[in-house]
Formats: C-alpha cells, structure tokens, sequence
C-alpha cells in the first residue's frame, strides 16, 4: 500500500498561513505598519488604491534591512524579535510570528525597497506568489517601502469575497485608527486614491483623540489614571451626558497593543450605571500597562484577543477608576452629610405616633350598586361610560403626556397586560353605573361594538372595521375588537412599518419631496464617516436631504425631507452614516434599507403620543396596507391579538 502524508508545498502552506493573517487590505496595513513601528520609524505613511484592493504601499522612515534580511524576511517563521520559546511569554513588540511577510507574498504581488542608513544602496525585491521574481541593487531612502498590488490576484475564491472599495477603505481607516491611537509619538499619512485622508503629526495622547475624531469630542474627555502593583491605567473616558445609540468610540490598548475586552468593557459600563440611558454606550480610550509575562498575546493570529493572569482583580481597578473620575469631573447631585451646617431635613419626633385609624364601611354599602344610577340610554352612553376619560384622557404628571385609557371601573385597568396574558379585566364591566339589565349593549364583549368584521384593505386583510371602536392605552398601545378577540397595536413601531416603506419607495423612485432651509445647517463628520457618505449621497439625495460638501469634513444640509421638522438632522444623519457602516454583506439593497430605517424610527410617532381617533384610523389603515404589517423591518412585534379563548378561560 502506497503512503498517503506528504509534507505540503511551501506556496501552499504559505496560503493557509495567509488564510488567518491576510483577511482584507487592512489585514496588510496593519502587519505592515507594526513592522514599521518595531524597526523604530518616525514617520509611517500609508497609501492605497481602490481601498487597498488594488494596491497597498506603507512607506517608513525606519532603520531598513540589510540585502539577507530582506531576503529572509519573506520566509515563513523567519523573524528578530524572538530567539527561544520562553520569549513568547515576556513580548513587547508588535509582530514577532515571522508569518505576515510570507503569508502576504504568498497571495499577492510584493516589491520591496528598503536601505540601511550605513549602506550607500538598499535592496529591491520583487516577489509573486511567493516565487521571487527579481532582486537587485537600488538607490532609495533610509528606510522601508513595501508595496503589495493585486491582493488574492491567484486566488480566486478569496478575491470575491472581498467587498466594495468603500468598505474596504473603511476597514482600512479602522485599522489605521487603533494603530495611531496606540502611537501618539509616531506621525502618520493616510492617502487613498492620491487624496489625504490623515495628516497626524506627533503630539500627545488627548491631541492624537481629537486629530483623528475631530475637535468637537475634547468637551467630552475625562482624564482617567490610576497606577498599582497590579497595573496601571490612563487614557479618557466619555461624560454621561455625550452618551448615544451608535457610533461610539471604544478602544481598550494595553502594553501599545490594540485589544479587544467584553469584560473589561463591562466594567466601564457598570461604572456608568443609571447615569445614561439604557441602550447608550459612551466613547472611552483606555491604556493598560501589565508585565508583559502576565498577558498571552499569541492567542489569535490576528493578536486582538489577549489573555490576563489576573482579570478579575484588573475589572474592579478599571470600574473603580472610571467611577472616581466621574465623581471628580462631574456635576452628579449629593447631600454631603460632613458639611458642619445639617441639611434642613425634617424629621418626626421620637414621641410622635400616628394612631391607626381603619377606615370601615357602612353596614348597608353594596359595592354592586351605585346611589346615582341611571337608566342607560344610546344618547349619553360612551359618554356615561368613559366620561373624561374617553377623547381628551387623563394628564400624566409624571411624564407630562395625556394617555387615552379606561378607569378601573371598566375593567381595562392598569394592570391589563402581565406577562403577555390578560390580567385583571376581560369584559367591560358597567355595574357601577347601571343597574341590572341597563347594561348597554355596547359596554358587552359581545355587543354590536364588538361584532367581529373583516375588511379587505390594500394588499393585507384587515380584521377589524375602520369605524370600529378603539382607544389608546398609556400612550403607547392602540386596542381594538377583531375577529378573533382584542387587538393590541405598538403605535410607534407601525409608524415605523409604514415609514420605512415610503422612504424605501421615495429611494427608488427619487422623488421624495424636499423642504428648503431657511438657514442651512452645518454638519461636521468623521473621516470614516465621509467615505460613507460620499457612497450613499444618491440614497441620501432620494430621500429628501440636499447636502453640499464644504470640506474638511463639513456638509451644509440645504434642505430636509418634509415631515421632520423639529428633530435633530445632525443627530439623524450621524445614526444613519453608522447604521450603514454595520452592514457587512455591502449590498447597496442593505445600506439603502439602513438610511430607510433609521429615518423611520426618528421620524415615528414616539410613546406617549396622544392619538384622536381618526388618527388611529388612518395609522391602522396605513399599517395594514403595507406587505408585511406583523414585523417591522428589523423584525420586532407590531401587533398581538388576545383571542376570545383566552378571555374567557380567566372566567
């Protein structure tokens, strides 16, 4: 029987190397770049084409390679940061595997200049597919010049999974970004296409925060510095108040490396508890320095998850830290007990006592009879029925809203909904103000009120009729009768159904009607976030905005989409920018759905929002005309039906 192992070919064993190192262009610019930084460069520049797809060129002012060196570079394990296996347990360089060079090699086409500064001439190298193809002599600057062309240019099956040029730029800055973070000292170039994107001088920690996020995030930096035996950490965190839903800036580093930490992550948060809103996430950049011998940066190849020795100990310095900072920065209200002059708190007496008093009722109460009855009549009966309740509502003082809902009296009370079951309440209970059989008809679960219609209405089957009647429960709910039992409507997410599907139809048709600015706003974008923008103007411009580019990364907005007067548009078009950058699968269908989405849910009614009753109407109708009324467009619930069994089995 013949031998069935062989040992695989080093181009081979090159490209499965190259599977875990070389993801994306960014992959390469981070590799390249932290071998910059290791041969103690300067001045690191960066330039790609077509976001790194087509070419990819990191330009360093380092101390350069000898004519061996860079040849041995490109051989797999070939490496000078380690020398023995105990090394791999106390590292303080960046890239120290010897596998970024030939792994890139292996699926791409490199040329390498580089020169020593004690050499007259350097070394060029030209290698594809990991073959050499030339090497010789060549005049060039003190330093490295790597540039790597046509990525994956051998292998196709990888090359198309490689997304847009857009979305490989912004992996590209994102990487940039951890790596000037982390290298204040170092100045970097960024240029894509022969345009500048980053021009970061040296300077300090703060200074290098505002150069890449601009000037408008130093209001929102707290310093941030504790130091132990354990370990030290320093960097800024975010104020409360600069909190928001998407797009926060969050980058833990340690030891000069980027990292990423779910529980360190947890322990910022908790030290933020009940000081922002639940579902906000505020911007922080943390640095931690540890013996290196107490962390395993070799865990993953791409090396951003890093393991601690003592992680648990390292949480509760991190969430104590950034809780004595928001202490110390910020305005949170207290009552300090120590100040010589006592707060002017009243207290009762030591001897004061409140006897109990039970409140009894006469001996000829009956609960089921109200002393001013009334015979009902079809005149004033809703109007006897709800009373003040039933079209201008009770006023919240609490939430400063007026809510459309039923007294107790009638059974719908406010502890209707327990738990996804009805509770409390099923048939509207009138006893209290009429006797016997006075009851209405209406007032009956199985009244005319009630009946069960159906309706067709547009491309769904409405199981309700419009006239129907139905209110608004705390503002947030509209119920009404159905076919098969009680219907209950979010209000906000069917506006939300109904909106995004208007905007999807102005997208594309590009027809959405515009309302000009009287004085246009100024809008200032991250970098990053100007490539997106750029990209998706067309779906932007369709949806109603008219934005011109002021540079620097300034836009005017000429005009807005009518319908969203009084909402924030800077706010809006920052959501909509970082809801389209969380779309990986770049089909352009799901950036245009992001932009859809995110303007329907700034522009939906929002809870606590009084409806009359032709409002509902028309939101009901609208809803159940759309292809899909059940679901909005990220999948959550719009409407439940409690059915007439479930009713029932609570009596």
């Amino acid at each position: 029987m013949n031998d069935i192992i062989h040992l695989l070919p080093d181009s081979v064993a090159n490209q499965i190397a190259a599977g875990e190192v070389v993801q994306r262009p960014s992959s390469i610019i981070k590799e390249m770049v932290e071998n910059s930084i290791d041969a103690g460069a300067k001045n690191v520049k960066v330039l790609v084409t077509d976001g790194g797809k087509t070419n990819v060129q990191v330009i360093d002012d380092g101390k350069g390679m000898s004519e061996t060196d860079a040849r041995l570079s490109f051989e797999r394990h070939a490496t000078s940061k380690i020398q023995k296996a105990s090394d791999l347990f106390n590292l303080t360089t960046m890239g120290f595997r010897g596998e970024a060079l030939a792994s890139i090699a292996a699926v791409a086409q490199v040329e390498l200049k580089t020169r020593r500064k004690e050499d007259e001439l350097g070394t060029m190298i030209q290698i594809s597919g990991s073959k050499i193809e030339k090497q010789e002599p060549v005049a060039c600057p003190a330093g490295s010049n790597f540039s790597v062309q046509n990525l994956f240019y051998n292998v196709p099956a990888r090359r198309k999974f490689l997304k847009s040029n857009q979305t490989e730029l912004t992996n590209v800055v994102a990487d940039f970004q951890r790596i000037v973070l982390v290298h204040p000292e170092i100045s970097f170039t960024l240029y894509n296409n022969g345009v500048e994107m980053y021009n970061l001088p040296g300077a300090s920690v703060r200074q290098r925060i505002i150069d890449v996020f601009g000037k408008k995030i130093n209001a929102d930096l707290l310093p941030i510095e504790v130091e132990t035996s354990l370990v030290s950490i320093s960097g800024y965190v975010g104020k409360p108040e600069s909190s928001k839903k998407k797009g926060a800036h969050q980058y833990f580093f340690v030891n000069g490396r980027y990292m990423r930490h779910p529980y360190f992550h947890s322990a910022v948060m908790k030290a933020y508890e009940n000081l922002m809103p639940v579902g906000e996430h505020v911007s922080y950049f943390i640095y931690f320095a540890v013996d290196a011998s107490s962390i395993d940066v070799n865990v993953h190849p791409t090396k951003t998850e890093i393991k601690f020795d003592n992680e648990q100990p390292i949480w509760q310095v991190l969430s104590a830290a950034v809780r004595e900072t928001i202490g110390r920065f910020c305005n949170v209200p207290m009552i300090d007990f120590d100040v010589e002059g006592k707060p002017d708190i009243p207290v009762m007496g030591t001897m004061t006592s409140i006897p109990h008093q039970p409140k009894l009722a006469p001996s000829t109460y009956n609960p089921f009879k109200s002393e001013n009855a009334q015979p009902y009549s079809r005149s004033n009966g809703w109007e006897k029925l709800y009373g003040k309740y039933s079209t201008h509502g009770l006023q919240n003082d609490e939430q400063g809203t007026e809510e459309h809902v039923l007294p107790s009296s009638v059974g719908l009370d406010g502890n209707l909904f327990d738990g996804g079951a009805l509770k409390g309440a099923g048939v509207l209970n009138g006893t209290d103000v009429w006797e016997g059989t006075d009851i209405p008809e209406e007032v009956n679960l199985q009244g005319s009120i009630w009946n069960e219609i159906t309706v067709e209405k547009g491309a769904s089957s409405m199981p309700f009729d419009v006239s129907v009647q139905k209110f608004q429960y705390k503002g947030r709910y509209i119920i009404l009768p159905c076919t098969h039992g009680i219907m209950v409507v979010n209000q906000h997410r069917a506006h939300v159904r109904v909106l995004f599907d208007q905007n999807m139809q102005c997208i594309n048709s590009g027809n959405r009607p515009s309302q000009k600015e009287l004085f246009p706003i100024v809008v200032q974008f991250e970098k990053d976030d100007c490539i997106v923008l750029e990209d998706l103007m067309d779906d932007i411009s369709s949806l109603g905005f008219d934005l011109s580019n002021l540079g620097g990364g300034s836009y005017s907005v000429n005009g807005i989409p009518t319908g969203l007067e009084g909402i924030d548009i800077s706010a809006l078009l920052h959501d909509m920018i970082v809801s389209a950058k969380e779309k990986t699968n770049d089909i352009r269908r799901d950036a245009q759905e992001a932009l859809a989405l995110t303007m329907a849910e700034n522009a939906a009614i929002v809870y606590g929002q009084v409806l009359s009753t032709v409002e509902m109407e028309h939101l009901l109708q609208d809803l159940f005309s759309t292809k899909t009324p059940a679901r909005t467009p990220d999948g959550k619930l719009i409407y439940t039906i409690i059915e007439d069994k479930t009713l029932n089995d609570f009596f």
